[in-house]
C-alpha cells in the first residue's frame, strides 16, 4: 500500500488535542507506512514518521511526538528536536536536515492526505 492516496482523511480535527499529535500506519511488511499528524491551534503539519539521523520512528510511546512544553517535535532516539510548522531539526544530530513533510487539509474538519 505505501503512502495513503491524496483525498485519504485521516481523523477528525477533534480527535487530536491542542497542542497534540497522533501517528497512523498504512500497510505492513515492506510496504508499511508510518506517518504522524501535529495539531497547532486549528492547523495541522503532517511528516513521515522518521528520524533523519538515525531513520527510526521519533516516538517510543505511542503519540508522544513532542517535547515536554508541548512546542517542538522530539525523537525519542537521540533527543534531535525538530520545528512543528517546517519539520527542521534545530537541536541534535541532525541539525539543519527537516524532517520529510506530507501535505495535508482540513476539509469539513476531518484532516485528509492532499496533492
Amino acid at each position: 500500500m505505501g503512502a495513503p492516496a491524496p483525498g485519504t482523511q485521516l481523523c477528525a480535527l477533534s480527535e487530536i488535542r491542542e497542542p497534540g499529535a497522533r501517528g497512523f500506519l498504512f500497510g505492513e511488511g515492506k510496504e508499511r507506512f508510518d506517518m504522524f499528524v501535529v495539531r497547532h491551534g486549528d492547523s495541522v503539519t503532517a511528516y513521515v514518521n522518521e528520524c533523519p539521523h538515525a531513520f527510526t520512528p521519533l516516538e517510543t510511546w505511542p503519540d508522544k511526538f513532542l517535547t515536554m512544553a508541548e512546542d517542538e517535535i522530539i525523537c525519542s532516539t537521540h533527543g534531535a528536536i525538530f520545528n512543528i510548522g517546517d519539520g527542521l531539526c534545530t537541536s541534535g544530530p541532525c541539525t539543519g536536515k527537516s524532517l520529510i513533510a506530507i501535505p495535508v487539509i482540513i476539509d469539513n474538519g476531518m484532516i485528509t492526505i492532499s496533492q
